[in-house]
């Protein structure tokens, strides 16, 4: 097989910019990233606050996810027809908003309808920062914005987990949200330092493409967090109504699916007309660019799984403290912003494939291993191994596949560029948390079924006094509380404490098998990243950069 010859590329003489922009870009991304990572945290204060299931705090994680996801596209365009700092500026105001209202949230609610508006303003900022990332630096400083961008979600995650878990033990979950307020009035002061092209008046918005895609997003998220709870296949108890008997939940994916698919046709249609696509297909159109999006879906929804699983373990079945929380993921975030800082020094040693493949073979080699060794203290050291070397492929990866679709692309396309990361994160956080509760409950309650249908000891007497339609993740105190109002004896109520307990450790364990199974899936479309080090593109490709650019 013929090998394509290769030309070395000398970078220009570039001017190097002031790092002064770059710390409201970072800081941009991190109000982001630190509210998104602090609602897990949070996740036992705000059960106990709202009084309700850790499912619905969830929600919060899916509307926010869902609405960055499903808009982001459209923020991309608003970036580029009205000017990215001025755009930036207003979005960050709405941000601020979000956390004023999820800071004093009375009810949970309110609380999902603060995380919806947070999610809508994010929509605009997620492009935002791609954009005045590549209006502010260029060749290497840009490369190193970028590296640092994925550093700074990283590191809002390992604050997120240190601040939300000591102010949640002695203080409560509001104040970790409340500190937002002010760090989002600092971005808003330091925006004035950035440099930004004025808006393109020709650039046009795609409201009807807008629609399919939003609608789109939606569906497939929305479906995706009410599997367990209005069924997987038949439709449940809880399902708000059926379609010939089939629950509406698996019914709104493959809508979503096929909406999805309807943008796309729309799109290569708008742009054929010569009109100004929603989404310009052209950061899309390699190989090597739909691998880097592929593997973006499956690494960022791992760690959204691994994100919803571990303090819903910590804090709802252990019953600790949120800086138990902190403390048990603290090796797995830190790990991830080294990571991710750290693995741009290996771009001119390895290809984005070998990195790629790597990484992936590291975050299916540390959930396998946390599979096997888990048990009931997270502070095992086994178990922060196993975290460990997940976060260093996760942390890599992160970096790795958005750097390539920055780099694949010309300047002009940076906002859309945005958009379509903004889409993948969110939309693969959304589904990963949404897939590992449903997940987890499920295989919680078929466990549960099976054990107390083989117990002799919990007899049909006994069970019909507790609602087994909507099993969850309860504490082992809960349980005695609950099971303490029935006739139960002490036998029986310390037999259920032990099946629930057992059944618990048995969800989370295949739970992490299967994740271990989809990371080892990835492996393959990874294969498709560049096999090609920065500087020594092949010719070819590299005349058909040209030609696109």
């Amino acid at each position: 097989m013929a090998t394509a010859s290769a030309t070395t590329v000398h970078p220009a003489d570039e001017v190097k910019e002031s790092w002064v922009p770059m710390i409201a870009i970072a800081l941009g991304q991190m109000i982001m990233s630190f509210n998104v990572a602090s609602l897990p945290v949070a996740l036992g204060g705000m059960v106990a606050s709202f009084g309700v299931p850790p499912t619905t705090i969830a929600t919060g994680i899916v509307a926010y996810s869902m609405l960055v996801a499903g808009f982001v596209m459209l923020g991309a365009k608003l970036v580029q027809r009205y000017g990215t700092a001025r755009v930036f500026r207003v979005a960050v105001v709405m941000f601020c908003a979000s956390q004023v209202l999820m800071t004093f949230s009375p009810t949970a609610t309110v609380m999902i309808a603060a995380q919806a508006l947070c999610g809508a303003s994010a929509s605009v900022i997620v492009p935002a920062l791609v954009a005045l990332i590549a209006e502010n630096y260029k060749g290497r400083q840009q490369a190193t914005a970028v590296g640092a961008l994925g550093s700074a979600r990283a590191g809002a995650g390992v604050l997120a987990f240190v601040i939300g878990g000591i102010l949640g033990t002695f203080i409560g979950w509001r104040p970790a949200f409340g500190i937002l307020i002010a760090v989002s009035a600092l971005v808003f002061f330091l925006s004035f330092r950035l440099k930004s092209t004025p808006g393109r008046s020709d650039v046009g918005i795609d409201f009807f493409g807008v629609l399919l895609a939003a609608a789109a997003i939606i569906a497939i998220s929305f479906g995706f967090n009410n599997l367990n709870r209005w069924g997987l296949g038949i439709a449940g108890p809880n399902a708000p109504f059926d379609l010939l008997g089939l629950s509406p939940a698996p019914v709104l994916i493959v809508l979503g699916i096929v909406l999805g698919q309807a943008f796309f046709m729309w799109t290569h249609r708008r742009q054929a007309a010569g009109k100004t696509p929603l989404l310009a297909l052209a950061v899309i159109d390699s190989p090597q660019e739909r691998a880097a999006v592929y593997s973006m879906f499956s690494v960022v929804a791992l760690e959204a799984m691994l994100n919803f699983s571990v303090p819903l373990y910590i804090q709802i079945v252990q019953g600790r403290s949120p800086i138990a929380t902190a403390i048990a993921m603290m090796p797995f975030n830190l790990t991830v912003f080294f990571a991710a800082m750290l693995i741009v020094r290996f771009y001119e040693k390895f290809t984005p494939r070998q990195i790629g493949r790597g990484g992936f073979i590291l975050c299916t080699a540390g959930l396998l291993w946390l599979a096997f060794v888990v048990h009931n203290d997270w502070s095992a050291v086994p178990v922060l191994l196993g975290l460990v070397v997940f976060g260093i492929g996760q942390g890599a990866l992160v970096t790795l596949l958005f750097n390539v679709l920055v780099t694949a692309s010309p300047k002009e396309l940076a906002g859309d560029v945005g958009s379509l990361r903004g889409t993948t994160n969110n939309l693969a956080a959304a589904v990963g948390t949404a897939v590992a509760g449903a997940l987890l409950v499920g295989l919680l309650s078929s466990a549960i079924m099976a054990s107390i249908a083989a117990n002799p000891k919990l007899t049909p007497e006994l069970q019909s006094q507790i609602n087994l339609d909507s099993v969850n993740f309860v504490s082992n105190d809960r349980l005695k509380t609950v099971m303490a109002q029935t006739t139960a004896s002490p036998a029986q109520i310390e037999e259920a404490v032990r099946v629930n307990t057992d059944a618990r450790l048995r969800a989370l364990k295949i739970g992490l098998l299967l994740m271990a199974g989809l990371a080892m899936l990835t492996i393959f479309p990874a294969g498709g990243l560049p096999n090609y080090l920065p500087g020594e593109m092949p010719a070819d490709l590299a005349s058909g950069e040209r030609k696109r650019k």
